[in-house]
């Protein structure tokens, strides 16, 4: 089954001032990359570069961080949309989340995720059709 990939998971991967999450999060990504079950949304791309380019200790300069980008269109990234933003309003009302984080699970949910990895929610929470997965909890094949 496809896996919903959050954008703290990429960037764990790429900045490794917390080694912990650092080797997680390339853990996640190494098995996500071989099994083709990494899925992931426009959104998630935009926050992704501007966190690497703008916001870590050491940013990544942009066209690294552009080709990085590039390569995660393998991942087949889901569209925002109208259907996207109204399902992510009710996922908010309806769960007292943020709306960036519904809009989030309102993406893996409309691409038939089962799985949201992120450590923005609680793990093994479900919500809508999709369970949170916290990636520092738990490891590929949990």
């Amino acid at each position: 089954m496809p896996v919903f990939v959050d954008t703290n998971v990429l960037v764990y991967a790429r900045d490794g001032r917390d080694p912990a999450k650092h080797e997680r999060a390339n853990t996640w990504m190494r098995h996500l990359w071989r099994s083709g079950e990494g899925r992931l949304s426009t959104q998630i791309l935009q926050e992704f570069y501007t966190t690497v380019t703008r916001k870590l200790s050491s940013p990544l300069d942009p066209a690294e961080a552009r080709g990085e980008v590039a390569e995660l269109f393998a991942w087949h990234p889901f569209p925002i949309t109208k259907a996207t933003l109204m399902t992510a309003f009710g996922l908010e009302d309806e769960h007292s989340i943020s709306f960036w984080d519904a809009l989030v699970v309102a993406a893996a949910d409309l691409v038939s995720c089962d799985r949201l990895l992120t450590e923005d929610l609680q793990h093994g929470s479900r919500i809508g059709g999709v369970t949170i997965v916290d990636p520092f909890v738990a490891a590929p094949g949990d």
